[in-house]
């Protein structure tokens, strides 16, 4: 097993609202547009490696302790987040909630910089350590925006000073880590370079749609649980008549 220093990154998925348990069609079709998300954020990555997806998140690391193309990674995901957004929102041709609520998705990243213990599994690379840990106890925070980036020091302390300006710090007591100084940038208070406007496509849309129902099957059909993983989506039981 071998420990390196490590970049840790969680793109993190959000926006849901409340589905009843009974809608398994909603629910197999919210399941599917996460994943098209999920897709479209592994692509931009860059030179962040998954090291698993956990529901409706996607957890990265980069080796070694060059962070001077983290910023411009971070917006190449978001960017690539809002343009397949925008596409399954144009492509829609659904009413469920699943598909109705896409346009209300957002983003947020946590990160952290450490030690990491790393261990193949056949063709797998498992992250161990403390810093794996916080990561992940980052998820609960206090941030009081909806769409951010959240990072330790080891993080801030290596950014561009432009971005420096964007930080607002705030102090966390995370579980079983104690005191922690976090910093978080504000993603919509930095101006973005938008997804060129998408032009509906019927052809576009009839094929999206085949291959959604195609891929909710499973979901539908009760062969898989859908959003069994998802931390995002609060499941309800349905009101009675």
């Amino acid at each position: 097993m071998a420990i390196e220093k490590a970049l840790l990154l969680i793109a993190d998925i959000g926006g849901y609202t409340r589905f009843m348990k009974q809608h398994r069609f909603s629910l197999a079709h919210a399941q599917d547009t996460v994943a098209q998300l999920l897709e479209a954020v592994i692509d931009a990555a860059g030179r962040f490696k998954l090291a698993k997806l956990e529901g409706d998140a996607a957890f990265f690391y980069a080796k070694g302790d060059d962070f001077t193309a983290f910023a411009r990674q971070v917006a190449d995901i978001r960017r690539a987040f809002l343009a397949r957004r925008q596409q399954l929102a144009v492509d829609r041709m659904c009413k469920c909630d699943g598909c109705m609520q896409v346009g209300a998705l957002t983003l947020k990243f946590v990160t952290h910089a450490g030690e990491v213990a790393f261990q193949r599994v056949k063709h797998l690379t498992e992250l161990a350590g403390v810093d794996v840990i916080l990561v992940h106890r980052m998820l609960k925070n206090d941030v009081p925006v909806r769409e951010y980036v959240l990072m330790t020091d080891p993080v801030q302390q290596r950014l561009d000073p432009e971005l420096l300006r964007f930080t607002h710090t705030l102090e966390h007591e995370f579980e079983g880590m104690g005191r922690t100084a976090t910093h978080y940038i504000d993603l919509n208070a930095i101006a973005a370079e938008m997804p060129a406007a998408l032009a509906p496509n019927v052809l576009r849309q009839l094929w999206g749609k085949l291959k959604l129902e195609f891929r909710s099957l499973p979901f539908v059909l009760g062969i898989k649980e859908p959003c069994e993983n998802f931390r995002n989506v609060e499941i309800v039981d349905a009101p009675g008549p």
